[in-house]
């Protein structure tokens, strides 16, 4: 649309170029701005976009356009948008700087995690924008491919305080999902009058008045339909109003438009225009050489820009993506294939680009285009474009002449929209995959994927049996990778627990038992994961123990610290091995992070904040649920989240009862619905807990009982037999108690550490009389306090002094009450600081009520950064743990400064003392 032409078309936009408008003065002032245009094909979404330019020339602009033919391109758009920048990748943090470089193809390495990629992209940014304030245009955004989509909606969500401006044009119908959330303005018709003043600006004459109010009436205020819908007619027949009826939808008669007016030029500039619409990027250098080795004469350009479909400058750009649609769609089968070709021959920098257009350009079965497309999918998958992968492989297997390397390939697609996350289309490519000429080995994968994908899409019943076939299939065939396949199984069925089909006996039972090879870590912990199960903690312990001892000494690649840590430190927790569930816990959760795997980081967190509750260190398992809400959000975007297993367990330990029953609630329901029987004993657990602290033994008990009915359940379900013989013993069902102990005290005292003889001693202690209790709460004090198990140190205390006062010993009792009260409302435990603080008045003594101190001066997010900053960590250290830029974090900073009265970050730990 020429500039002539623009001027009525912004008329007409009052609203929504104040809106630009506004959306200029916010970025002046320092605040991020997110916008989506919608509309349909023609509305003036470009003209806006162009406005807002023209307004903002104290501003940097970087644009990008989405393009149907580069859907299949992972980071394609991404690329565009940011490739004027990429000088600057080496001022990022060097996990961020290798996964944008990974992801564009600057350099090799492991495929990078998508949040990753968006947080490099948004450090980019604002580092940019540090300059003078950036705006960022995405037209078409409907047709960015699947990664450039994704990573920019991530960055629309993140940004708060970095002078940058995003601003996508999406066609309706048809917006990405990704943008669905983000703040939006319809772009809608113009007006009759500005309708009536835009088409006579057009007209080279008058034109009677019923005819003029036809087609505005047509065009819906449409400006590119007023525009087009008179021109390649007559005189005679604008006249009288011929040939104006619009049978089909308006862009598809736009399009039609276009192709009329194509038809009109010489065959020479059609040809070049079909060029033009088949390389996206507008490479004025790829369009010469390919029109040169299509005889195409530099002259056969000026036709096509005379008409004002397609302007040549620093780059080729269609008068509106309708022309380039046209060109595309009207062309010749072998024009088609003729310029495929000579784009595969012109492109020297892009092997994706000139594979996919050489597969375009052959109709007959060829192995070496297939072949070429399958190195591209390899390329695509190392950069995180699983979705770009499965197209380049399906495309492959459809070109492969040989049935057997067809149906290997369509395998290898159905594993890629399984990492891409899309699973119905996975299983019809293995259907396909099935269906052909394949191997055992390639069966085998055919079970595991279709287990992969039943345990991602939550139809994790089916998982182990799937798993389990697997592994037996790939046994004679590929000894390495079944030993993998039947870790995967028997980790899969214990977090199902109780829900697993085939149950965990069985599953343990399946795997071959055979001496573990000690220099392969996931050996031994196979071997000790089904010796827990099938022997017991006696026999298994030696296994687990080097198992333990391998993780958490020995150096572990990060896919591989991803693929264990989860188990391992549960593990650790299920033997009662305190360094084990620190150091492990700990490890997982900084893997995840500078992975950037947020699905990881959230289970990670959960199982760093259950070890920090049983420390006693509930202002530090805070700061984690902080972050894990930030991850969750992040993760979630715009779907609804799942119920936070980390908040519950905090809620609980901190005595929160209102909030912790919603979150039980909430997460049993969620665990039941999704078969997660390790699910269904951490919360019961936790439930335990609470209604421990709050001295409700009979709800404790029904609790307890459910959190320890199945054993085979790692760690949680024995801590639940330790809250039902509390709760047992306080509601009077000592028979419950004592079978309780029994169950408890054959795994401690086999396993035998600090931790476990602790927690037995206490329990014992319960059901004993006499020196024989006092001796037993003496020897759990002392075990106890040599762990780092503060909370249960401190319950073991207080159990300690309730047993005195009920003995008539109130002095001893105090001592002991008071040690407990002290230390349950320093770590925050409110429940069960209260629940000693009423014992000890039951002595005589009277002890001031405290409340748990708060921060409520600070958001969750500035409380957390606060925190992370008191530890002495950088804004960008910062921003990169909370998915969040440097320059978010110094504003933040500068709040958390107002707020606690302070000056600089050295006075952070005396503001926050919990947070050194």
């Amino acid at each position: 649309m020429s500039t002539t032409e623009r001027a009525p078309v912004l008329r007409g936009r009052r609203s929504e170029r104040e809106t630009l408008d506004e959306l200029l003065t916010s970025l002046r002032a320092g605040r991020s701005q997110v916008l989506v245009l919608s509309g349909e094909a023609g509305i003036g979404k470009t003209a806006l976009l162009e406005y807002l330019v023209s307004r903002a020339a104290e501003c940097r602009v970087a644009r990008a356009t989405g393009a149907e033919f580069e859907m299949e391109l992972a980071y394609a758009g991404l690329h565009q948008l940011c490739a004027p920048f990429l000088n600057r990748l080496d001022r990022l943090p060097a996990p961020q700087r290798d996964a944008l470089g990974t992801a564009f193809g600057l350099h090799d390495g492991n495929a990078p995690d998508r949040f990753l990629v968006g947080l490099a992209v948004l450090s980019l940014l604002s580092d940019v924008a540090q300059d003078k304030p950036l705006i960022c245009l995405v037209d078409d955004a409907q047709w960015l491919d699947r990664a450039s989509a994704d990573t920019l909606a991530f960055v629309a969500r993140r940004l708060l305080a970095e002078s940058v401006a995003l601003v996508f044009a999406c066609r309706t119908p048809g917006v990405d999902e990704a943008f669905r959330q983000l703040p939006t303005m319809v772009v809608g018709g113009l007006g009759q009058a500005d309708s009536r003043a835009l088409l006579q600006a057009a007209l080279a004459g008058p034109l009677e008045a019923g005819v003029l109010d036809r087609i505005v009436a047509e065009a819906h205020g449409n400006p590119l339909a007023l525009l087009e819908l008179p021109r390649g007619r007559t005189p005679a027949q604008l006249a009288f109003g011929l040939g104006l009826h619009t049978p089909i939808p308006l862009a598809g008669h736009l399009e039609q438009g276009f192709v009329t007016r194509l038809q009109a030029l010489p065959a020479e500039t059609r040809r070049l225009l079909l060029v033009a619409a088949l390389e996206p990027v507008g490479d004025v250098t790829a369009l010469r050489r390919t029109a040169e080795r299509l005889g195409i004469p530099p002259s056969a350009a000026v036709p096509a820009e005379q008409a004002g479909l397609i302007e040549f400058g620093v780059s080729a750009r269609f008068r509106h993506p309708l022309v380039r649609s046209a060109a595309w769609r009207s062309a010749d089968v072998r024009d088609l294939v003729a310029v495929h070709r000579a784009l595969a021959e012109a492109t020297e920098l892009s092997p994706d680009r000139r594979a996919w257009h050489r597969a375009e350009a052959t109709s007959e079965p060829d192995e070496e285009a297939a072949a070429e497309l399958e190195r591209s999918a390899d390329r695509a998958r190392a950069r995180g474009g699983f979705a770009a992968a499965a197209a380049f492989l399906e495309r492959a297997a459809g070109l492969s002449p040989d049935p057997a390397r067809r149906a290997v390939r369509v395998l290898s697609a159905a594993q890629a929209k399984l990492q891409a996350g899309e699973f119905n289309p996975a299983l019809q490519l293995l259907a396909t995959a099935e269906a052909g000429p394949i191997d055992d080995l390639g069966r085998a994968r055919i079970d595991m994927l279709r287990a992969r994908i039943a345990y991602a899409s939550r139809r994790g019943s089916e998982a182990p049996a799937l798993l389990l076939a697997a592994a037996r299939r790939l046994e004679p065939l590929d000894i390495e990778r079944a030993r993998v396949t039947y870790l995967e199984v028997v980790a899969a069925a214990l977090y199902m627990g109780r829900f697993s089909v085939p149950d965990l006996m069985e599953v343990a039972a399946s795997v071959p038992r055979t001496t573990p090879d000690h220099s392969r870590k996931r050996d031994i912990l196979l071997a000790g994961l089904t010796s827990l199960i099938t022997d017991g903690h006696a026999v298994a312990l030696p296994t687990v123990r080097r198992a333990l001892q391998a993780y958490s000494t020995e150096d572990v690649s990060i896919a591989e610290s991803l693929e264990s840590l989860s188990v391992t430190s549960v593990l650790a927790a299920d033997v009662w091995d305190d360094d084990g569930f620190r150091v492990l816990s700990g490890r997982y959760v900084q893997t995840a992070r500078d992975a950037g795997a947020l699905g990881e980081l959230l289970r990670a967190i959960t199982i760093q904040v259950i070890a920090h509750a049983l420390a006693g260190e509930l202002e530090a398992a805070t700061a984690l649920v902080d972050e894990a809400k930030i991850v969750m959000d992040t993760v979630a975007g715009d779907r609804p989240a799942r119920p936070m297993y980390a908040e519950m367990v905090l809620a609980s330990w901190q005595g929160r009862e209102q909030e912790a029953r919603r979150l039980i609630d909430a997460s049993l329901s969620d665990v039941v619905a999704n078969g997660e029987g390790t699910g269904v004993s951490v919360a019961q657990w936790a439930a335990a807990a609470l209604f421990n602290g709050l001295g409700r033994y009979e709800e404790a008990m029904a609790a307890a009982r459910q959190a320890s009915a199945y054993l085979h359940e790692l760690a949680a379900s024995k801590w639940g037999l330790a809250e039902l013989i509390e709760s047992a013993t306080r509601s009077g069902a000592t028979d419950v108690a004592d079978e309780a102990l029994h169950r408890l005290s054959e795994m401690t005292g086999a396993v035998g550490t600090e931790w476990a003889l602790g927690i037995e001693a206490r329990s014992r202690a319960l059901l004993a009389e006499g020196e024989t209790a006092e001796r037993l709460y003496r020897e759990a004090i002392e075990r106890l306090g040599r762990t780092q198990q503060r909370a249960e140190y401190a319950r073991a205390r207080l159990l300690y002094g309730e047993w005195l006062r009920r003995e008539g010993r109130r002095l001893d009792a105090r001592e002991q009450l008071r040690a407990a009260y002290d230390l349950f409302t320093a770590m925050g435990a409110q429940a069960f600081g209260e629940r000693a603080r009423q014992e000890l008045h039951a002595t005589g003594e009277t002890a001031q009520k405290r409340t748990i101190e708060t921060r409520s001066r600070l958001t969750p997010q500035e409380a957390q950064i606060a925190r992370l900053a008191a530890r002495h960590l950088t804004n960008s250290e910062i921003g990169a743990q909370l998915f969040i830029s440097a320059r978010t974090v110094e504003w933040h900073m500068r709040k958390v400064f107002t707020k606690l009265g302070i000056s600089s970050r050295r006075e952070l730990p005396d503001a926050l003392p919990d947070a050194a």
